[in-house]
């Protein structure tokens, strides 16, 4: 294994957030991280800066752990394990990298003069509530030094294991900006099992949103990432927008399927393996990393008429059931419709359901952080 050489700092392959003795020690997982293997290292800061260029709503981000046990087959961080000399497939998923000193670091750069109490993204990268955040509970960490600074912040994550911390992130939202999306691409089990085996079963997931919401935690779904042949028939959108509202999903948003070089190939393999059928129409609509822009604006389009069936069923239900005055079913009060409720957003601003191709690599925007 290696750790970055200056020239490919310098390039902006990786930000030197390592010690030159970075990598500390290896622990080989026992028990229910049989198979999996931890490198823990000491990073040099905690806090990352996204570039000037990026379109996204946030411009500083934390990922405390690197590689990810999801094992999701789509899954654009992929690469970043390649610049350390690991792979991107089975290494990815079963070694992770473990910024041991997160918390300590965190509170450390909060209290610097020079931080003025930015809104701060976690889940940009690989997930912060993956399976090893319940033997190391760094993300527990970082959100009691977050909160306890009243510092706003979000998080995107595809586990459950986010209760756990039900009562602590409602502590932060009463103090701050804070808010949570649950990444739930599809409620078709076949699909789930194949394509992100080591997350919960999405139904679960969905649960999740709700639980949060009638905690005072907003919570919003990413419906992401479409696979197209896979996740994106009419009726699977429908299941899983349906159920979002139901849950009292305080935003929806989609992407789809990006297939940038590196997650490409692993993509198509995978694909080769269990959908042979879908490999050759994949390769013909994914002639760069995007799809074509008409596909993006039909996509969006399908799930913006599907959430708006959605918020029209569910306004029905909850007018059948209003009473004149006072609160009504789902948390909703007389004088809100569901559109207050459900809106297509990201960061609370408005947006297509779907983006065009960023100007900026997605790993740049989402500000990676080795």
């Amino acid at each position: 294994m290696r750790w970055p050489t200056v020239e490919e700092q310098t390039e902006g392959r990786d930000a030197a957030l390592f010690d030159a003795d970075a990598l500390a020690e290896r622990h080989v997982g026992r028990g229910e991280f049989r198979g999996m293997e931890f490198l823990h290292v000491n990073a040099k800061t905690i806090i990352n800066v996204l570039p000037a260029s990026s379109r996204m709503s946030f411009r500083y981000t934390i990922n405390p752990y690197r590689g990810c046990s999801h094992a999701c087959s789509y899954c654009f961080a992929r690469p970043t394990h390649d610049y350390l000399g690991l792979g991107t497939g089975e290494d990815f998923e079963r070694k992770i990298v473990v910024k041991v000193n997160a918390v300590e670091l965190l509170r450390a750069e909060l209290s610097a003069r020079r931080w003025s109490g930015h809104h701060i993204a976690m889940g940009t990268n690989t997930d912060p509530y993956q399976r090893c955040e319940g033997k190391y509970h760094l993300t527990r960490g970082v959100v009691e030094v977050l909160t306890e600074a009243a510092n706003p912040f979000s998080i995107l994550t595809k586990s459950t294991l986010i209760l756990r911390d039900l009562e602590l992130l409602a502590k932060a939202a009463r103090q701050a900006d804070v808010r949570v999306n649950l990444s739930i691409g599809t409620l078709d089990e076949q699909v789930w099992r194949l394509s992100e085996p080591g997350t919960p079963p999405p139904r679960s997931r969905v649960e999740a949103v709700r639980r949060l919401n009638e905690a005072g935690v907003p919570c919003g779904v990413l419906v992401a990432p479409i696979l197209p042949g896979l996740s994106d028939r009419d009726e699977q959108l429908h299941d899983v927008v349906e159920a979002c509202v139901e849950a009292g999903a305080v935003a929806i948003s989609s992407v789809a399927l990006h297939l940038r070089p590196g997650v490409r190939e692993h993509y198509l393999r995978w694909l080769g393996a269990v959908r042979p059928d879908l490999v050759a129409a994949t390769e013909a609509r994914y002639r760069g990393s995007y799809l074509p822009k008409a596909d993006q604006r039909a996509l969006s389009e399908q799930v913006r008429s599907v959430v708006e069936s959605a918020r029209r069923d569910r306004w029905r239900e909850v007018t059948a059931m209003r009473g004149d005055d006072g609160p009504v079913a789902g948390g909703l009060t007389a004088d809100e419709t569901v559109s207050d409720r459900v809106r297509l957003h990201m960061g609370g601003e408005p947006m297509q359901s779907v983006s065009s191709p960023p100007a900026t690599p997605i790993s740049e925007q989402l500000g990676l952080g080795w």
